[in-house]
């Protein structure tokens, strides 16, 4: 396989590394995180991608393997949580990699040729994420750990996928970055007709911009809720607030409902979603509103609109701590609005995908809004990831989402 550039040689060596009782304790634990805090002992001259091996602190046994990150707070990302004895090599990575495609097999066997190859630290590849839309292969790197392995990497996600060219997309600390040659949005192997790219979900067609969209291009994670919301829909009208490029509407659409809005903030992601929705058949009217979502379903609300399903999936509220309460005043007054827009015997689906915010926080603020009203409902069901986004480790379950179906 070769790629359409030369990837930098990154030297690495191996670091002796010992922690404190509760970063050992973590690791034993297989939590993926390491922070300076925790380390106790470890070599001067550490550099970012060098292999932190950890001994225990009495016994003098390796009890993991990680990834040292010196641009980090988390200083040692692990690969290895284990006291069996690995070499740290392309089989290793390979290995991983092909562990990970057989967990998306059930997936896989569906009319769907979009999904998450690899999810981070959930897949034991921690800052890296791979997904894959059709033939095409999207890697973003939110680290530099990965540099010095990054080509035997890429070639076993070829191999594994069978994807038929790369795309390399970089957070903005790697963008802004002098160690590597990548540049953000590069076709690294293969070529790429168009920037955007059409792939199926479920039997539903979209399209994502894999050079320039948000993440890799797409929000995958949703895919089963929007299936399911789709499903619901038939016959129906339908409100998909903070709708970006249509994911819920076009479902919906698809299913025949009879009339679907979308409504975002931004009018490019609007347009997406018309887009998104023109790839596949339909009968009903799909409509957009380009606005600040809790002034326009504020205004929906005065008008006396109300819709059979509604759908509030907002981005993330609280990206720190500091944010969590504010982020569940803003759950509190969407579900609100949103009972409000929800017609008779209709239903209301509310999603976060704040990780700071817990699942069980999420759905009790519901329940104890909903309950705040006048009418009866009843909690049809509740989830969380699609089965591409596996949970590993408690900080690596972001997404819930909860169906409330009111009786009245």
């Amino acid at each position: 396989m070769s790629f359409n550039k030369s990837f930098l040689s990154v030297p690495v060596k191996n670091l002796a590394v010992k922690l404190n009782a509760k970063g050992e304790q973590f690791v034993v634990k297989g939590h993926p995180w390491v922070f300076s805090n925790s380390i106790v002992k470890i070599n001067d001259d550490a550099k970012t991608g060098d292999l932190a091996i950890i001994f225990s602190k009495n016994k003098n046994k390796v009890i993991g393997l990680g990834l040292y990150d010196g641009n980090s707070p988390i200083r040692i990302k692990m690969i290895h949580n284990a006291e069996t004895k690995v070499i740290i090599d392309a089989k290793f990575f390979h290995d991983k990699i092909t562990l990970a495609f057989q967990k998306r097999a059930e997936l896989l066997s569906t009319n769907t040729n979009s999904y998450r190859l690899i999810f981070g630290e959930n897949d034991g590849f921690p800052g890296l994420i791979a997904d894959v839309y059709a033939s095409v292969l999207v890697v973003k790197l939110y680290s530099e750990i990965w540099l010095p392995y990054l080509e035997s990497i890429l070639n076993s996600l070829k191999q594994v996928s069978h994807a038929e060219s790369i795309v390399m997309r970089l957070s903005r600390g790697l963008q802004n970055s002098t160690n590597h040659n990548l540049i953000d949005g590069e076709v690294i192997y293969g070529t790429l007709h168009s920037p955007v790219v059409e792939f199926v979900e479920h039997s539903v067609k979209f399209s994502a911009n894999v050079i320039k969209g948000h993440k890799t291009g797409y929000f995958l994670d949703h895919r089963a809720n929007r299936k399911r919301v789709g499903e619901l829909s038939t016959g129906k009208s339908v409100l998909d607030v903070f709708s970006y490029a249509g994911g819920f509407s076009v479902h919906a659409l698809a299913n025949q409902a009879t009339d679907v809005t979308s409504l975002d903030i931004s009018k490019q992601a609007l347009d997406m979603a018309r887009q998104n929705g023109k790839l596949n058949d339909y009968s009903g009217v799909h409509k957009t509103i380009s606005g600040d979502a809790f002034e326009v379903m504020e205004s929906l609300i005065r008008k006396g609109i109300t819709y059979e399903v509604v759908v509030i999936d907002p981005p993330s509220f609280a990206k720190q701590q500091s944010e969590v309460e504010l982020a569940k005043k803003k759950y509190a007054q969407l579900a609100a609005l949103g009972e409000k827009l929800t017609a008779k015997k209709g239903i209301l689906v509310l999603a976060s995908c704040s990780s700071r915010v817990l699942a069980q926080s999420f759905f009790d603020l519901n329940a104890r809004v909903l309950n705040m009203q006048s009418r009866l409902f009843e909690i049809e069901l509740k989830t969380t990831h699609d089965i591409d986004h596996p949970i590993a480790f408690q900080e690596g379950a972001y997404l819930k989402c909860g169906y409330y179906r009111f009786l009245e």
